[in-house]
């Protein structure tokens, strides 16, 4: 008796001692990301509710639950049928797709110019690059309308689009942050071998440089899907040109006791955004962390 007592004391059962290890990891862990968590509850939190709020009932919507008694996912095809909602988000495709191919055109190559190319005025042009960042858009929205008004051009996204063939300061800069990383020797080594500075630029600093020039497109895609301001200043008299962003706002107010189609017209808006990021998150993440290497 003794014997098998003194067996049993030596092989003592481990789950207990596995289930509060891993329950003290466990608090440990909650504890150092206490505040990343909250701030992705905070962040979650709306994205949650609209969607649910959007496979309820209008009555349902208007109340304090949050979860839906009964799901109706034909709320989505309703606002198709309601507004059209294809036009709205084809015309955001055009806007943020052409501006931000235009962006990348004209705003690369002046990246290129202020990061590796040695020239009379390079500074004070810099300093002209980050005094646009910090202009006001409100100081230049009235000459501004009245240039493209006399173009007969309002009533349209191109008054939004074409002024991106000039360049965009913020692109500019976050491109040129980045440019500064990559070592002089790749591009004097493609020199030696008989490149000139757009060969240099097309063959090998670009390659180099997809995650800044990824991150910088979807900056600015993101900008021009969510822009209101701009579209509301120029294309609203004409609802065949209104993007995504207006037609929402144009939705809510023709049915505003409709919550519940109202957040699925939202959702279907944000549905494109979500897709971008996640198929492109990794070049996204790691542009922004290169561009801040050097300055």
């Amino acid at each position: 008796m003794t014997a098998s007592l003194s067996e049993s004391g030596a092989h003592p059962d481990p789950a207990p001692l596995d289930r509060a290890l891993r329950g003290r990891r466990f608090l440990f862990w909650v504890a150092e990301y206490s505040l990343a968590i909250a701030l992705a509850v905070m962040f979650v939190t709306p994205i949650v509710v609209m969607v649910l709020t959007s496979f309820m009932t209008g009555q349902q919507a208007l109340t304090s639950d949050y979860w839906p008694h009964s799901w109706h996912p034909e709320n989505f095809v309703e606002v198709f049928r309601r507004v059209p909602m294809l036009r709205y988000m084809l015309n955001s495709v055009l806007y943020a797709g052409l501006a931000t191919g235009f962006m990348l055109v004209s705003s690369t190559p002046v990246a290129y110019a202020l990061a590796r190319l040695r020239f009379r005025g390079q500074s004070t042009a810099l300093v002209l690059v980050i005094m646009m960042m910090m202009l006001p858009p409100q100081v230049t929205v009235v000459p501004l309308y009245i240039m493209w008004a006399r173009f007969d051009l309002t009533g349209s996204l191109w008054p939004l689009i074409l002024p991106n063939l000039l360049g965009d300061a913020f692109s500019i800069f976050l491109l040129r942050q980045f440019l500064l990383t990559i070592p002089e020797e790749y591009s004097d080594a493609a020199r030696v071998d008989g490149c000139n500075e757009l060969q240099v630029l097309l063959r090998v600093i670009l390659p180099m440089a997809k995650p800044a020039v990824a991150a910088t497109a979807m900056f600015m895609f993101f900008y021009t899907w969510n822009d209101y301001y701009g579209p509301l200043l120029y294309a609203s008299e004409n609802p065949d040109a209104w993007p995504i962003s207006l037609g929402l706002v144009a939705f809510r107010g023709a049915h505003e006791v409709s919550w519940n189609l109202t957040m699925a017209a939202t959702v279907i808006a944000t549905v494109p955004i979500f897709v971008i990021f996640a198929l492109a998150q990794r070049a996204f993440v790691e542009g922004v962390n290169l561009t801040g290497v050097k300055g």
